[in-house]
């Protein structure tokens, strides 16, 4: 569940976020505090939470100087508490200032990801079903926050619009058609392509069915209608639930039976994970 994160990527995106904080330095930091004044300073929790990104806040330091030091007492998808202490840094003052922001903003949030998964997925950990994310991503941070959704123990759903075919309501009004919609998909992607269809009705999940399709999105249904969709399925597909999938609901929509239940919220509605950087001068 918990995949590695494709480090040259993860470069590269560290690389332009600290151009895009400081594209000509940190006028600050560089013209107050000499290159040579070291320090220790600590990442401390400050409300309780599943911890995310540690590795990836070393990587933001490393890259700015690769002299910072950085001990960790926390792996990700620790549980922390209210002063727990996650790791100390040791080196220049005017590095570490460089780059102890964007280190916060990037575990804060990938913490807070991974702190709401490990809600949803314990509520639902005695049903047979997957709690997935969506594509309701922050431009730039798929990549980090569909990690953190692991962490947190959920999973993912496509990664992107290359990786796997989803047909929505718009793709069938432009077909024309369910039939439509799935004969032209079927025409140009390769047979090793699963394909999903959304629907909104339980005559739409026949008719996905009868065109044999592998995973059909149940969209904004009742619970009663994902009751009658799980006895009229009988198996033959994968039926994933979606809409309005809150927490408060989510244990209900587990009992209807369905094998995935996807929570945009995992990654478009978290509360960042409090977290401070305390310097020792």
């Amino acid at each position: 569940m918990q995949g590695p994160i494709n480090k040259h990527q993860l470069v590269a995106k560290i690389i332009e976020w600290l151009e895009e904080d400081m594209p000509y330095g940190d006028i600050t930091s560089q013209n107050i505090v000499f290159h040579d004044h070291k320090v220790q300073a600590s990442f401390i929790a400050k409300e309780d939470g599943v911890i995310c990104g540690i590795e990836v806040m070393k990587l933001v330091f490393q890259t700015i100087d690769s002299t910072i030091v950085f001990e960790t007492f926390a792996n990700d998808g620790d549980l922390v508490e209210p002063g727990f202490i996650i790791g100390t840094l040791n080196g220049p003052l005017d590095k570490i200032l460089m780059g102890e922001r964007l280190a916060l903003n990037l575990c804060q949030r990938l913490s807070g990801i991974a702190t709401m998964s490990h809600h949803y997925a314990q509520a639902v950990k005695a049903f047979p079903v997957r709690v997935v994310d969506t594509r309701k991503t922050t431009p730039g941070l798929r990549l980090l926050e569909k990690y953190a959704v692991r962490i947190g123990g959920c999973y993912n759903h496509r990664y992107g619009l290359s990786d796997a075919v989803m047909i929505k309501d718009n793709h069938i009004a432009g077909a024309g058609s369910i039939k439509n919609a799935v004969a032209q998909v079927r025409l140009r992607v390769p047979h090793t392509t699963k394909i999903e269809i959304e629907v909104e009705s339980l005559e739409g999940l026949k008719e996905a069915l009868r065109l044999g399709v592998d995973i059909v999105m149940l969209d904004n249904m009742t619970n009663d209608m994902l009751r009658a969709a799980v006895e009229i399925n009988q198996g033959r597909a994968q039926l994933e639930a979606s809409g309005n999938m809150t927490l408060d609901r989510i244990v209900d929509v587990a009992k209807t039976g369905v094998n995935i239940i996807s929570v945009g919220a995992l990654t478009h509605s978290v509360h960042a994970l409090d977290i401070s950087l305390k310097f020792l001068i």
